[in-house]
């Protein structure tokens, strides 16, 4: 039985795994979305997590893609007891259709709902700050959709401390909905930005972290050892260019050293590297296979112990942070 987390002070609790949709209605079709949705779930996750603006990119989209096959997987499946629905708002869908002002918000949340075929999202978060809207507005137009019902809980996407702060300030000042949960990249290469000064906040103020990027865009898996394999995917030389340095190497040598010891792949230990640090309920993954989604789901059932922890956090000390 996977061990449940609280995100935050919600009341809502998570199994340490998320699914991330942005890969549906992008590099995955419907049936495959409908196999991987039911797969996560009956093998005891809850945690869905996606965007409105989800997949935009992709030529011909619009954005909702993502959304409006989750819907249809809801209504197909009857699985919507067994889920924590998670979904954001904010990010540019096209034709001024942005931000968190809070007549857009409530338009916003309206069309996601009859995209994902529900009554109610569990935890509608803000995709990206908005300096231009202050914090009460947009912390008071959430207020309005929990009282609706439309609404659980709230949380932030890409808020840097100082703004998170000022967030959680607001909400206790004016009694108003807290973010209860704060989704930053943070990874095994990218731990200095979180660390720093998000995690001191979050663990202060007791929320619920669920990181994006946890495999730094698959080079964890160990799938880009050498400028050769920059060849592999789309991103496959940002990714050689970005990690693929001094430390990286380190970071795969003691990935692949404790993976050996547990008989795992690097993937599942550098989940299970960021499961085992306080504050994180769940980090965000995506898989477009069953085989795929099997090996990161196996990540949960890892347990690190404390020499296995010592050396990954000694190969990926946190370097200084870029001025």
């Amino acid at each position: 039985m996977l061990q449940h987390r609280e995100l935050g002070q919600s009341g809502l609790n998570v199994a340490p795994l998320a699914f991330g949709g942005n890969v549906f209605g992008w590099t995955v079709d419907e049936p495959t979305t409908f196999r991987l949705l039911d797969a996560f779930v009956d093998a005891g996750l809850n945690l869905i997590d996606t965007a409105d603006v989800y997949s935009r990119w992709v030529p011909g989209n619009q954005g909702g893609e993502s959304e409006t096959l989750i819907g249809k997987w809801l209504r197909q499946s009857g699985k919507r007891d067994r889920i924590v629905l998670a979904t954001k708002v904010g990010k540019d869908m096209g034709e001024g259709r942005k931000g968190l002002a809070p007549a857009y918000i409530q338009q916003a949340v309206e069309a996601s709902l009859r995209r994902l075929q529900t009554d109610h999202i569990d935890l509608y978060q803000s995709h990206d700050d908005d300096s231009d809207v202050p914090l009460a507005d947009t912390l008071g137009a959430y207020a309005r959709l929990i009282e609706q019902g439309k609404v659980r809980v709230i949380g932030a996407s890409n808020y840097g401390a100082q703004r998170l702060a000022q967030a959680l300030q607001e909400s206790a000042q004016h009694g108003l909905p807290r973010y209860e949960t704060l989704q930053p990249e943070y990874n095994l290469v990218a731990r200095a930005g979180y660390e720093a000064e998000l995690e001191p906040l979050v663990r202060a103020n007791h929320l619920g972290v669920i990181t994006f990027f946890p495999l730094a865009s698959g080079f964890l898996t160990g799938k880009y050892r050498s400028e050769e394999d920059a060849g592999k995917s789309v991103r496959g030389k940002m990714i050689v260019q970005k990690y693929l340095n001094p430390r990286g190497r380190a970071i795969l040598a003691a990935l692949d050293s404790v993976a050996e010891s547990l008989n795992a792949t690097p993937a599942q230990v550098a989940l299970a590297w960021q499961m085992s640090r306080p504050g994180i309920c769940a980090p965000l993954a995506s898989a477009t296979s069953i085989e795929q989604l099997n090996e990161l789901i196996g990540s949960t059932q890892l347990r690190l112990d404390a020499d296995a922890i010592a050396a990954l956090d000694a190969a990926s000390a946190p370097e200084a942070p870029m001025q």
